[in-house]
């Protein structure tokens, strides 16, 4: 438990963070930002975890940034409120652990980045996806947004305030798969499960590779994906991946 706002379970290798501000739909504060940041950056550097679910508690995911936190304040605390949070999502994004996120009811601004922060989303079916920053005065979500579903989409979304439904939001990729809600808890068990059955290195690795990728041409990233090719090697993945492979390979000729 890291305060709060933000709660922590872990159970074996994988980890739940879990939004806990459910008498305000998860809307995201100082304290939360703070919290999910100092989680993350734990996480991160503990040895026995090597899945992260990130979660909601109640019937909302996040209902984006809480305004009435706001009340009174002056620019610079706003200002450094924004710092905080992008902080927060930087530490989700950063975290060298596959993170899943796992969406229901209400996924606003905010929210909407901490989702995109993750590695990919689960959704439920009834879940729904807001960009209302524009619209309550500030500016928010141009980044990872257009990032994820391109910059013509985004915009529509920034600028209208629309609700994107669930299925909208899985066939523009903004999440990867949807479920009935009370399969959720039970679907994101399962993803955590078989992403830990992994080699851990060759998991890191690439994640890694990947992340690294989407800032390069093809070519550049064939050599990030050759060195950690040789950097798994290096480091006493040989091993595991020859007996990895060989048992795969039994499995597929049983399979045959």
């Amino acid at each position: 438990m890291t305060g709060a706002e933000v709660l922590v379970e872990t159970t074996g290798p994988v980890a739940r963070v879990v939004l806990n501000r459910p008498h305000a739909r998860n809307a995201l504060n100082l304290p939360t930002c703070l919290a999910l940041r100092e989680a993350f950056e734990r996480l991160d550097a503990e040895p026995g975890t090597r899945v992260v679910l990130v979660e909601g508690n109640g019937p909302t995911f996040c209902a984006g940034a809480d305004l009435k936190e706001r009340s009174g304040k002056d620019a610079a605390w706003v200002r450094g409120r924004r710092q905080a949070s992008f902080a927060a999502y930087e530490a989700i994004e950063r975290c060298s652990k596959p993170v899943v996120a796992l969406l229901h009811g209400a996924v606003v601004g905010s929210g909407g980045e901490i989702a995109m922060s993750c590695d990919f989303a689960v959704a439920t079916s009834s879940a729904s996806f807001r960009f209302p920053e524009p619209h309550w005065g500030t500016v928010g979500a141009t980044q990872r947004l257009q990032r994820v579903i391109g910059p013509r989409r985004a915009k529509e979304l920034l600028f209208t305030n629309r609700v994107m439904t669930a299925a909208e939001a899985l066939r523009v990729g903004l999440v990867t798969r949807l479920v009935e809600p009370e399969e959720l808890a039970t679907t994101g068990a399962e993803l955590a499960a078989r992403i830990a059955e992994a080699p851990e290195l060759a998991i890191t690795l690439t994640k890694q590779a990947v992340d690294l990728g989407t800032e390069t041409d093809l070519d550049r990233g064939i050599r990030i994906e050759m060195a950690a090719i040789e950097r798994n090697l290096a480091e006493g993945g040989s091993r595991a991946e020859v007996d990895t492979i060989a048992g795969k390979a039994a499995d597929q000729d049983q399979e045959a």
